[in-house]
């Protein structure tokens, strides 16, 4: 059985595409639109490489796992993948990446680089959430925890994750108190 989705990914409307039932968000992205950028890497939602951001109409967002939720979840959503981070000229050349992007390497954070996808999204919507509701400065590492503690790095990459994103919310006006 096929039902149609229609939805917006990285600001681009895509659909109604014809979809058959079962079809989880992250095959849907891989074989139907070509974005690979989001990983595959448990199948059983723990490792959170496969994370998107999905955002609402009031601007809030949430993430959330492509490998564990069907397509049909996301009908009428908008979401963001790893591919809608930078910044583009007309040509599609990429002209300024995203800061957290920016941040991860300069702290050469990654190392085989599967599961940055997953971190970059997660690391995003943690400092669109501070943006809308600093936090002290004191508690940044405790924020950093909730957010990223999740995700798997089997590179054992978690300190320059961590140390990028600190550095990204301590820099940037506004995501603190103090």
């Amino acid at each position: 059985m096929n039902q149609s989705i229609k939805l917006t990914i990285n600001n681009q409307a895509v659909g109604p595409i014809e979809v058959t039932d079962g079809v989880m968000m992250i095959e849907f992205l891989h074989e139907y639109l070509n974005l690979t950028g989001t990983k595959f890497g448990c199948g059983a939602g723990v490792c959170h490489a496969c994370t998107v951001i999905v955002d609402d109409e009031q601007g809030m967002s949430e993430v959330v796992r492509t490998c564990i939720n069907g397509v049909e979840r996301f009908n009428g959503k908008r979401i963001r993948t790893i591919e809608g981070h930078a910044k583009l000229n007309e040509q599609g050349e990429i002209t300024a990446l995203s800061p957290v992007q920016q941040a991860f390497l300069e702290h050469f954070s990654f190392q085989c680089g599967w599961c940055t996808s997953g971190f970059v999204n997660e690391a995003t919507a943690l400092i669109e959430r501070l943006e809308r509701k600093p936090i002290p400065s004191a508690q940044v590492e405790d924020a950093i925890e909730e957010a990223l503690g999740e995700h798997v790095c089997r590179c054992t990459g978690y300190v320059k994750y961590y140390a990028a994103v600190k550095d990204v919310i301590l820099r940037t006006k506004g995501l603190t108190l103090s």
